[in-house]
């Protein structure tokens, strides 16, 4: 009998929001032995999760009701690490690391370059420092990275790519990083099992009944380095579960 392990990775767009929209049955129904989230919007202390069998991890944003990240485990990690190591981008609580005998596992909720792009010279700083991070782990053993990572790569990954192409998440600067990382040796885990399929999104705004038309944008990721091609199981994204503007995504590794 193979051994899996599944992981699931979901932006909550503030978790006291969706504890109110079912979160713990959720969580339940999923079953995952490793559960990220980004965008906990949440200050320590701010809510008290009971999820037996779990170890959690949270790392915070200084300012409060923004970003913030959490992954809750039942693999008990050899070591964890909060954000890069790198000041610039340490106090939004975006990156929790944790190391696995085997493998690397980190959760990553990129910048936004918002509106106009106004935070876009801060977001390719990001995408560099990032990618030499994983780089940097990679030197020690496989990587395992997933989040909401803010780029719709491939026109194939969203609804209207003709109308997007200046904004942010679909910028040229934005899919290059992205193109960049893969390049660096990682795979894209749900185009690993599905290249050509097309109209399934991990993001819908709130706006022009997005959801409801599907005018989506796949903009939450599994990557792995390439040396855990030959144990990729499954890739999914759950478009069924609600709660967040987002839904989860998944892999299976063996």
């Amino acid at each position: 009998m193979i051994c899996m392990t599944k992981f699931i990775s979901w932006n909550v767009n503030g978790l006291r929001a969706v504890m109110k929209k079912g979160f713990l049955d959720i969580f339940q129904a999923l079953d995952a032995d490793v559960f990220c989230l980004q965008e906990t919007k949440l200050q320590a202390g701010q809510i008290d999760l009971d999820l037996p069998g779990y170890e959690q991890y949270w790392n915070y944003a200084d300012r409060k009701g923004y970003s913030g990240t959490a992954i809750f485990t039942r693999l008990a990690p050899l070591s964890v690490r909060y954000g890069m190591g790198i000041d610039e981008h340490d106090h939004e609580g975006r990156l929790i690391t944790l190391e696995f005998p085997d493998y690397y596992f980190v959760t990553c909720y990129t910048p936004n370059s918002q509106s106009e792009l106004a935070r876009l010279p801060y977001r390719m700083k990001w995408e560099d420092d990032f990618r030499q991070y994983l780089l940097d782990l990679h030197q020690e053993k496989p990587v395992i990275v997933c989040g909401d990572l803010n780029v719709a790569h491939e026109e194939i990954d969203l609804k209207n790519p003709k109308t997007n192409r200046k904004n942010a998440g679909f910028s040229d600067e934005e899919r290059q990083k992205m193109t960049d990382l893969l390049a660096a040796g990682f795979t894209d885990t749900w185009r690993y099992f599905y290249p050509d399929v097309t109209g399934v999104y991990s993001w819908w705004s709130y706006r022009f009944k997005a959801r409801q038309n599907n005018a989506g944008w796949r903009i939450d990721y599994f990557l792995t380095t390439k040396d855990l091609d030959s144990r990729l199981a499954k890739a999914s994204i759950y478009t069924d579960i609600t709660g967040s503007d987002h839904c989860p995504v998944g892999l299976e590794l063996k």
